[in-house]
């Protein structure tokens, strides 16, 4: 971690003095360039598997990202390269990248984890070693606590949890709610507490009720829930869960309005039809008019061929608030770029960024409804 940009653009000249037989003989001069310093950034995230399109979505922004910042110069003419490892979205598989990242790449930065509970696991490893870290979509509070050169582009999950229920009380009306949410994993539990205390202040919890990873009927659950008749059902988990609770509601004639959190992102491209009409939380929205938004979309569809999700455009973000970091340090020195990275101030994708002293990013939170198989706005929070 001690790697410096000494020399931005590095020319070694070779003077090779050769004399030659013959009368004709005299001296050579051979002048070599060799290859620009390259900077190496890791990305973890599960890229096999149920949840391979939030790894791949995050890999694939980030690859754009490098992709425009060498086709601008680089950093300083140091080209960066985004090296991508699978998590599985297991805590072991995403250590183990991580210890590879950094003992066998090299790498000066890491863009991960996706997932909080794989992020949490390499956290600790992460401080010990002073390795800059800004996590994408990592959204479990105690990311970043504690840990001074751990930064994430994404809201927490109090901020989604409680700006949801908030949403569902003041502007769908709601006076009742129900919670159903994944006992396993850190990321449901956390929006599911957030949402539970806020909406709790206004309104009634119905049922508070929790699954594991390898359910697939929640027919008697939703049972339960229908027989308290809530106005709103708070499902923060991610898509390949979401999508058959959706469709078990639906089968069953369940008259609720349902609402998640930023993992339902994308939902719409096999769950369209279960999803109609229901409400998630997101970084941002494909509708957006801005033009950094829109230019990020043509540019990710024109590589990729196909429409970024929000972990996409958070993944891009982080990849250039990364390099950003970098290129006003002067340097890959760790404690340098985790100094300038608790300075950025700089326009994303997914909104403007600077981080409070946690680390974690004052922007905004978008509400959008997914209508016809699109995202539409339903509303907007903006950040401190």
């Amino acid at each position: 971690m001690k790697k410096r940009i000494t020399v931005l653009m590095i020319i070694t000249v070779l003077v090779l003095s050769t004399v030659l037989a013959g009368c004709n003989g005299g001296d050579t001069t051979v002048t070599t360039a060799a290859p620009a310093e390259v900077i190496k950034l890791g990305v973890i995230g599960p890229l096999t598997g149920d949840y391979s399109q939030y790894g791949v979505a995050v890999e694939e922004g980030a690859k754009l990202a490098a992709e425009e910042i060498n086709a601008a110069g680089g950093i300083d003419g140091a080209m960066v390269e985004i090296i991508a490892y699978d998590s599985k979205g297991d805590k072991t598989e995403g250590v183990n990248a991580y210890n590879r990242l950094r003992d066998q790449d090299g790498i000066v930065g890491l863009i991960g984890g996706t997932f909080s509970g794989v992020t949490l696991a390499i956290k600790e490893i992460a401080v010990e070693d002073g390795m800059p870290v800004l996590s994408p979509t990592a959204t479990n509070l105690e990311v970043t606590l504690n840990a001074p050169n751990v930064f994430r582009a994404c809201y927490t999950d109090p901020q989604q949890g409680s700006t949801a229920a908030i949403f569902a009380a003041e502007e769908l009306g709601a006076t009742k709610a129900a919670v159903l949410y994944n006992i396993e994993d850190p990321y449901s539990e956390g929006l599911a507490v957030a949402f539970r205390d806020q909406f709790s202040s206004t309104g009634t919890i119905t049922n508070y009720e929790g699954y594991t990873k390898n359910d697939a009927d929640f027919k008697s659950v939703l049972t339960k829930i229908q027989a308290q008749d809530p106005d709103v059902l708070w499902l923060p988990d991610y898509i390949a869960k979401v999508g058959v609770i959706l469709a078990q509601i639906q089968e069953m004639g369940i008259e609720v309005v349902a609402m998640g959190g930023d993992g339902w992102d994308g939902i719409e491209i096999d769950y369209a039809d279960v999803a109609e009409g229901h409400y998630f939380v997101n970084h941002y929205a494909k509708t957006d008019p801005a033009e950094i938004v829109q230019n990020f979309i043509s540019a990710y569809e024109a590589k990729w061929n196909k429409s970024p999700n929000a972990l996409a455009a958070l993944g891009y973000d982080s990849a250039k608030i990364m390099a950003d970091a970098i290129q006003r340090a002067g340097t890959t020195e760790s404690a340098a770029v985790v100094a300038a990275l608790a300075a950025t101030d700089m326009d994303g994708v997914a909104g403007h960024v600077t981080f409070d002293e946690n680390g974690d990013p004052n922007k905004s939170i978008t509400i959008i409804q997914v209508i016809d198989g699109e995202h539409v706005v339903a509303g907007k929070v903006e950040g401190n």
